[in-house]
């Protein structure tokens, strides 16, 4: 284990200094000043946890990290009233949302007073127009970004609890899935990886001098995991909010009711998208009515460089690339669009998601698809679809053995320890009560310690077993079927708790 340690320290310090040269790269060839101020702030970050990994301080070099890219630019940037124009933006469409309904200022003129975002991102914007600024304290508790990094660990922290251990989208594999890692304690190496994340410039920048994208990011994670827990009004509700934001989260939706109806029905799908497609209509219908025009220009127009004002959104994407250098090269992109979405959509029906994992990867996929092929973007965009890929494999480090389309989740007591579940299974109907029949199939290898059942039991035991033994605490036995893994070929025992007489 030491010797691990040692052998991926120098790899560890060697990603400090890459993320350092990339921060340090923002005072030479940034014009904002917000970015300038960052990348000297968090290089001095980056090298100083590079020097306290070598030194054998992990955790050090990660608090260094956190201090220098995320703790100090942002405090600095929030007191002083510095950030990127999305920030004055939103804080602008609450004030404006108080005062006359709409977030959207008539007939802008400049780049500053278009507001590309749906009218629920204006409530991010409320604490600005109700707090102020005088003093500290309003300043920090009123600036937008407080709120965006609020929306995006809470949405990825309540979605890894809805999950609560389950292998997600298998229902009724919480209670049984529970604690199955392998050595240390459940997630704890996901867990640690967690900090890291958040120090990286993939979210410090955007934290830091802007955070508008982040809110997305997080509120699509909490819609996924309700969707994998089997909650589809929850997930309904949480969608109709992060489709309020901004139109590039609608995409989440046929993602999580397409992952509801292949794992709880359709009719769970069917619960899941009437609220998602109703309460967005009620966060953007007002300002429909009442800035129609605006709401088209700004949201729609503006970001995809057909409004009179061309978007600061320029990044050479290949989207950007085609648009400008291509004749007809704008109806180009959106015939990409077009049909990459399409594809996309044909995936979900041909092969829906199944897990919490599949799901964030499918929606992934599809956002950066359409940031890549946007006729205007930002490399900024693709900190989304990097977020839920990880979130996902993080949120699934609860418990359960995560993993592609159909993965199996593993039957256990909490705290048990089984090495590694090796190969996929299925749960259908209704697992977790002792006495209830339900298929739970865990595949794990012979040498691991097989944990007590959880009160699952198999209504078709698959062959004859070798060996029953007796589970703790007068639960069903377990019966042990001995296999072999048709992907990697290890030999491995199926463990399922034996139904009771008459069941």
């Amino acid at each position: 284990m030491n010797s691990s340690r040692c052998s991926r320290r120098p790899y560890r310090a060697l990603g400090w200094l890459l993320a350092a040269g990339w921060a340090l790269s923002f005072p030479l060839v940034s014009e904002l000043p917000p970015h300038r101020l960052w990348g000297w702030c968090a290089g001095t970050g980056y090298l100083a946890a590079a020097g306290a990994t070598l030194l054998r301080r992990p955790r050090a070099a990660v608090g260094l990290a956190l201090t220098g890219a995320v703790a100090v630019p942002l405090l600095y940037l929030v007191l002083s009233g510095q950030g990127q124009s999305e920030v004055a933006v939103i804080e602008r469409s609450g004030r404006l949302m108080l005062e006359s309904g709409s977030p959207y200022v008539d007939r802008p003129e400049r780049v500053a007073d278009y507001n590309p975002y749906l009218p629920g991102m204006a409530l991010l914007g409320l604490p600005r127009a109700v707090l102020g600024t005088d003093g500290w304290v309003p300043r920090l508790l009123g600036d937008a970004r407080i709120w965006c990094a609020a929306a995006l660990f809470g949405g990825m922290w309540g979605g890894r609890r809805l999950l609560g251990g389950r292998e997600a989208g298998l229902p009724g594999s919480g209670p049984l899935g529970s604690g199955l890692r392998g050595s240390g304690p459940p997630g704890s190496g996901l867990r640690a990886a967690a900090p890291v994340l958040v120090a990286s410039p993939v979210v410090a920048l955007p934290l830091a001098v802007s955070g508008v994208d982040l809110p997305l990011a997080g509120l699509c994670c909490l819609a996924l995991a309700a969707a994998a827990a089997g909650r589809p009004v929850l997930a309904g509700a949480v969608l109709a909010g992060v489709c309020g934001l901004k139109w590039t989260a609608w995409p989440a939706v046929p993602v999580a009711v397409a992952l509801l109806s292949a794992v709880h029905g359709r009719r769970a799908a069917l619960r899941c998208a009437v609220p998602a497609v109703a309460g967005t209509a009620v966060l953007v219908l007002p300002a429909v009515l009442q800035q129609p025009r605006e709401l088209v220009r700004q949201v729609f127009a503006f970001p995809t460089g057909r409004a009179d004002v061309p978007t600061p959104a320029s990044s050479p994407l290949p989207g950007r690339l085609i648009a400008e250098l291509v004749p007809h090269g704008w109806w180009l992109t959106v015939g990409l669009l077009a049909l990459g979405g399409t594809v996309v959509a044909l995936s979900l029906l041909l092969r829906p998601p199944r897990t919490v994992v599949a799901a964030a990867d499918r929606l992934a996929a599809g956002l950066t698809v359409a940031f890549l092929l946007a006729p205007a973007g930002r490399f900024g965009y693709l900190v989304l679809p990097v977020l839920l890929v990880l979130w996902g494999r993080w949120s699934c480090g609860a418990g359960g053995a995560g993993g592609a389309d159909g993965a199996g989740g593993a039957v256990g007591a909490p705290g048990a320890r089984v090495s590694r579940v090796v190969a996929r299974g299925a749960v259908r109907g209704t697992a977790g009560q002792a006495g209830r029949k339900a298929v739970a199939r865990t595949v794990v290898p012979q040498s691991a310690k097989l944990p007590p059942s959880s009160g699952a039991i198999w209504s078709r035991p698959p062959a004859t077993p070798t060996t029953i033994e007796g589970a703790a605490n007068g639960s069903a036995p377990e019966a042990q079927y001995p296999s072999a893994s048709p992907r990697t070929g290890v030999k491995e025992t199926v463990v399922a708790a034996v139904p009771p007489t008459g069941s």
